[in-house]
C-alpha cells in the first residue's frame, strides 16, 4: 500500500521560509515522478513543483525562484524548500505520485504566510 506523509506546514511571516517533507513508503528511487500540489478552498488543486526521475524538475511560475523540489533517497522523502513567502501562497500543500497507473496522495499540510 503506497503512503505519502506530508509534514512541516505552519504559520510563518511573508518573507519567511519553510520546509515541507513528503515521507514516501516505498522506494523513492523507484519512482518516477512526484510532485507538489497546493489547494485553497473553491479552488482546484494546482501543480506546484514536480521531479522526475529525481533529477528533471519543473515549477509553477508563481514559484519559480522560490521554491525548490529535491528528494533523497536513502530517506525515501521528498522535499519543498520554500523562501521568500507570500500571503498568497497560503494553501494545504499536497505531495503526489503515480504508480501502477493509480495516482496516490497525501493528506496534506496547511501552509499560512500571515504577519
Amino acid at each position: 500500500q503506497v503512503q505519502l506523509v506530508e509534514s512541516g506546514g505552519g504559520l510563518v511571516q511573508p518573507g519567511g521560509s519553510l520546509r515541507l517533507s513528503c515521507a514516501f513508503s516505498g522506494t523513492i528511487s523507484s519512482v518516477n515522478v512526484m510532485g507538489w500540489y497546493r489547494q485553497v478552498p473553491g479552488k482546484e488543486r494546482d501543480l506546484v513543483a514536480r521531479i522526475i526521475r529525481g533529477i528533471y524538475v519543473n515549477y509553477a511560475d508563481s514559484v519559480k525562484g522560490r521554491f525548490t523540489i529535491s528528494r533523497d533517497n536513502f530517506k525515501n522523502t521528498m522535499y519543498l524548500q520554500m523562501n521568500s513567502l507570500k500571503p498568497e501562497d497560503t494553501a494545504v500543500y499536497y505531495c503526489n505520485t503515480e504508480m501502477g497507473g493509480n495516482i496516490y496522495w497525501g493528506k496534506g499540510t496547511l501552509v499560512t504566510v500571515s504577519s
